[in-house]
């Protein structure tokens, strides 16, 4: 028997994004965004409403960074989403992290998350709230490699569930994709 939720957004997992932008007198800015995800080879999708301050630093400057929220830095990423940029002036500072200026794009890379994609705007829709990135380049710490390529074991990335308002993390891996079902191809 299944029971029904109506139309819940129900999808996991739901990546958490923390997006950092530079407003008009250069200031960094990040907030924590849920809804988003690959839209395209080169294109992250996200749904953000335009009254977040990073929304407006996006369609003033049109680049920032997304970065993946970890499990080591969970209640910082948390406070991206509690606080409105709006309203605290230096989020950023405020919770300790420091940023590096990109330099493929006007906006800034918060050093403590060790993942990171610099993006252009592509489009915004004021109506739907869907806002289009290009990837401009993905860079990662060195500290989540192993034999040079991103290991998500060390990365730790989390996941909101919408379910219960958690945080989980995405860490074990439990197959290999293209390969463990082929056993079905005759």
């Amino acid at each position: 028997m299944r029971k029904s939720f109506k139309n819940q957004p129900y999808v996991f997992p739901q990546p958490v994004f923390i997006i950092a932008t530079y407003d008009e007198e250069g200031n960094a800015d990040a907030m924590n965004a849920a809804w988003g995800g690959i839209s395209g080879e080169h294109e992250l999708m996200m749904c953000l409403s335009a009254y977040h301050k990073t929304v407006k630093n996006i369609l003033l400057k049109k680049e920032f960074t997304v970065s993946m929220g970890t499990r080591k830095t969970l209640v910082e990423c948390d406070y991206f989403g509690i606080a409105s940029g709006n309203k605290v002036k230096d989020k950023i500072k405020e919770v300790g992290f420091t940023t590096t200026k990109s330099e493929l794009i006007d906006a800034p890379i918060i050093n403590e998350l060790p993942l990171t994609f610099e993006c252009r705007l592509i489009s915004y829709d004021k109506e739907t709230e869907i806002l289009r990135a290009e990837i401009v380049n993905c860079s990662a710490d060195e500290s989540i490699l192993t034999d040079g390529k991103i290991d998500v074991t060390k990365l730790e990335p989390i996941s909101y569930n919408g379910v219960d308002f958690s945080y989980l993390v995405v860490k074990e891996k439990v197959g290999n994709a293209f390969k463990d079902g082929k056993k079905f191809i005759k």
